[in-house]
C-alpha cells in the first residue's frame, strides 16, 4: 500500500456511514466523529443539543492507487437524500446535515465534478456541504465500529450500492461474467442437490460445521455450483472456526454483488454471486487483520471446488 489520502463525509447518523465505508475495497479505515463545528473537542451530549454547530462524519482513510476520490463522493450520494436539509432517515437535526468536507485544495476538481453531475441529474441544488475541513473530533470509543458490535443497532443507510463500487484495477481488468448468467429453474432443480438449491435459490444456511468445504484447504478455486461462475481462491481461504468456510476475499472484486439484509431483527451484509445471483453467505468484519480484516462467511451447498490439476479439464485454465 502506497501513501494514503483522507476525506471527510457527512451522511446523517455516522453508525452507517462508517459501516458502509468500511467495506469499500481501497478504503483503510473510517471512522466516525463531529466535524466543522464551533466547539473544541465536543461530546456526543453536546453535539445532540444542536448548537455547537458539528455534523457527524467520518474520516475516510483511503489508498489512491485501489480507489478514486470520485468514486468514494459518488458513493456518498448513493447512500443519502441529497435534497434533505438537515436530516437523513429517522434522524432530524443540524448535526444531521450532509457534506463533503476536503483536506486537499487539489481534490477540489474532482469532488465538484461529482456534485454538478448530481444535480445534472435530479434538476436541482443539491443540500450537501461543500468546502474545507475546519476541525474534526473522534466520536467516543462506544460510536467507533458500532454497527459490528451492535448488529440490531439502527441503522438509515442502504447498503446494496457496495456492489456498484468498482476500483481503479476492477474498471480496467473486470472479467466478462455473462457467460454465467442464471439457468432456469427447471434446470436447476435437477442440477442440485435439495439443500444446494433452498442455498443458493432460497437464501438458506446449512448447520455450522455441516459443510463438506469449513475445513477442506487444498489448493484450487470454489465456483458458484448454480453456474460454474469463479467466486473464491483457496489462496484466500482461512480457518475461522465459525463452522462455515471463510475467505479473507473473493477472487475478483465483481464476481460477487453485497446487499442489504435485516432479517432476523439484525443488520447484515448478504453477499451473492454477480453472474446468476445466487446465495452465498454474508461477510463480517472479524477477518484476520493481515488479510484485510473482512470474513467473508460462505455455505459450503453454494460452492463446488476445482482442484488445481482439473483447472484446464474443467473450464478453468485462465484462472490457474
Amino acid at each position: 500500500m502506497g501513501e494514503t489520502k483522507e476525506i471527510y463525509l457527512a451522511g446523517g447518523c455516522f453508525w452507517g456511514v462508517e459501516e458502509y465505508f468500511s467495506l469499500v475495497p481501497g478504503v483503510v479505515d473510517a471512522e466516525s466523529g463531529y466535524a466543522n463545528g464551533s466547539t473544541v473537542e465536543p461530546s456526543y451530549e453536546d453535539v445532540c443539543r444542536g448548537d455547537t454547530g458539528h455534523a457527524e462524519a467520518v474520516r475516510v482513510t483511503y489508498d489512491p492507487n485501489v480507489i478514486s476520490l470520485k468514486t468514494l463522493v459518488e458513493q456518498l450520494f448513493a447512500i443519502i437524500d441529497p435534497l434533505s436539509v438537515n436530516g437523513q432517515g429517522n434522524d432530524v437535526g443540524a448535526q444531521y446535515r450532509t457534506g463533503v468536507y476536503y483536506v486537499d485544495e487539489g481534490d477540489l476538481p474532482d469532488i465538484r465534478e461529482v456534485f454538478d453531475a448530481v444535480r445534472a441529474k435530479l434538476g436541482a441544488e443539491v443540500a450537501v456541504e461543500l468546502g474545507p475541513l475546519r476541525c474534526f473530533y473522534p466520536a467516543e470509543e462506544y460510536h467507533q465500529d458500532y454497527l459490528r458490535k451492535n448488529p440490531r443497532g439502527y441503522c438509515h443507510v442502504d447498503f446494496g450500492s457496495l456492489s456498484d463500487v468498482r476500483t481503479l484495477q476492477q474498471e480496467e481488468d473486470a472479467p466478462d461474467w455473462s457467460r454465467y448468467a442464471k439457468p432456469s429453474d427447471e434446470e436447476l432443480r435437477g442440477r442440485l442437490t435439495a439443500q444446494q438449491y433452498a442455498v443458493t435459490q432460497h437464501g438458506g444456511t446449512e448447520r455450522a460445521f455441516s459443510g463438506e468445504y469449513d475445513s477442506h484447504f487444498e489448493s484450487g478455486i470454489y465456483v458458484d455450483v448454480a453456474t460454474g461462475q469463479p467466486l473464491f481462491s483457496s489462496e484466500d481461504k482461512f480457518d475461522s472456526g465459525c463452522g462455515w468456510p471463510a475467505f479473507a476475499r473473493p477472487i475478483d472484486g465483481t464476481a460477487i454483488t453485497l446487499r442489504d439484509d435485516r432479517s432476523f431483527g439484525m443488520h447484515r451484509i448478504e453477499v451473492r454471486s454477480s453472474g446468476g445471483n445466487s446465495h452465498l453467505g454474508h461477510v463480517f468484519h472479524d477477518g484476520p487483520e493481515k488479510l484485510g480484516g473482512l470474513r467473508y462467511c460462505i455455505n459450503s451447498a453454494a460452492l463446488h471446488f476445482v482442484p488445481c490439476e482439473r483447472l484446464a479439464e474443467e473450464g478453468y485454465a485462465d484462472w490457474a
